[in-house]
């Protein structure tokens, strides 16, 4: 097969030609696992053009590329599941983004750590950029999913209108902020390290050209959006599947975020693996202040026609999971270099999660 016609670029049309044909339609067995298999390889084709983008405009930019395109695909899905209503749209947001926090913080980390110290026993990575994404991250989800539990203006764990318009507004700015020191103010500090110092790139090919590099984005947009939307179009099935084991319903959205991460889990695995774990780090972190920086801000606007209420404040497990996320998590990037202990223990604190999410 040629380079033109190769697997990554006919799966992405393919799988996005599959989901306009049965978005709305009851997907039988068959056919859901058909889409299933699309939905695989439309997540292996957005690594690969993620990459290629990653590997022409450089680093950090390729890691937020990545961040960024699959957060606002997140968030369009978020904001059509809330519109069309049902019992648990109320805290649709707040699960689907905390999901994302502990799967990204504990399930991407995890494992970039844990593969970065196989090869030398220790993962090096910049402590001040990755120290400033953790800091960020944790000052978003405070202000974001654990303030409105003990806010009392308004009963239950929700903001007022005033109290939701400066969460949103203040995470916005946080998420900028931070673009701007990862991409222009000290870039140095999220680039990636080696024992000697910045990480030497020179065994790599030469950047794709702007042509290849451009293909390669629109076919990242088109896999984003499959994979996606296939997610969405498999979640009856999912649904069907968690009901016959026995699981609450709430176990869903953590299946649905955990298919719209693997293009990001893929691609920090594959970094990690050239030991370049900065990259992986930045991959992890970058997608957890985007979901909450991007989130947030669309929710509050979209609140304004939607019906219901909003539930954003974390409940009792929640909270002690992630600040124990939190506490681990700082322990970890202080030094600037971890082993496959570390890695073990985000892995381990993933599970609780799942576990719990799973029987609560």
């Amino acid at each position: 097969m040629s380079k033109r016609m190769s697997w990554n670029v006919v799966v992405p049309p393919l799988a996005l030609v599959a989901l306009v044909l049965t978005w709305g339609v009851k997907v039988g067995t068959v056919l859901g696992l058909f889409e299933a298999v699309l939905l695989a390889g439309g997540v292996l084709a957005a690594v690969h053009h993620a990459e290629v983008v990653a590997h022409r405009v450089g680093e950090p930019f390729g890691s937020l590329i990545l961040a960024v395109a699959v957060t606002v695909i997140e968030v369009a899905l978020i904001v059509t599941l809330m519109v069309s209503g049902g019992t648990e749209a109320a805290t649709l947001a707040r699960d689907t983004v905390f999901a994302a926090v502990m799967i990204t913080t504990n399930g991407i980390a995890g494992l970039s750590l844990l593969l970065g110290s196989q090869r030398y026993g220790v993962a090096l990575f910049n402590a001040h950029g990755s120290g400033t994404a953790l800091a960020t991250v944790t000052t978003l989800a405070t202000l974001s999913l654990v303030l409105p539990t003990f806010t009392t203006s308004h009963p239950g764990p929700e903001f007022t209108p005033g109290q939701l318009t400066f969460a949103a507004l203040a995470s916005l700015s946080l998420y900028l902020m931070f673009v701007f020191t990862q991409t222009v103010r000290h870039r140095d500090f999220f680039l990636p390290v080696g024992e000697d110092g910045p990480y030497e790139d020179d065994g790599h090919a030469d950047p794709p050209s702007r042509r290849a590099a451009l293909t390669s984005l629109a076919l990242l947009l088109v896999a984003l959006v499959a994979v996606v939307g296939l997610a969405k179009v498999e979640s009856p099935l999912v649904e069907r599947a968690v009901s016959a084991i026995g699981f609450p319903q709430s176990f869903v959205g953590v299946v649905i975020a955990t298919l719209v991460l693997l293009p990001e889990t893929l691609a920090a695995a594959r970094a990690s693996r050239q030991g370049r774990v900065q990259i992986s780090l930045n991959l992890a972190y970058g997608s957890a202040m985007a979901s909450i920086g991007l989130t947030i801000p669309t929710i509050a606007l979209a609140s304004l026609w939607l019906s219901g209420p909003l539930v954003l404040g974390l409940g009792a497990t929640q909270m002690a999971l992630l600040a124990l996320t939190v506490v681990v998590s700082v322990l970890t990037v202080v030094p600037g270099r971890a082993t496959r202990l570390q890695g073990e223990l985000h892995l381990m604190l993933l599970a609780a999660y799942m576990f719990l999410e799973a029987i609560p």
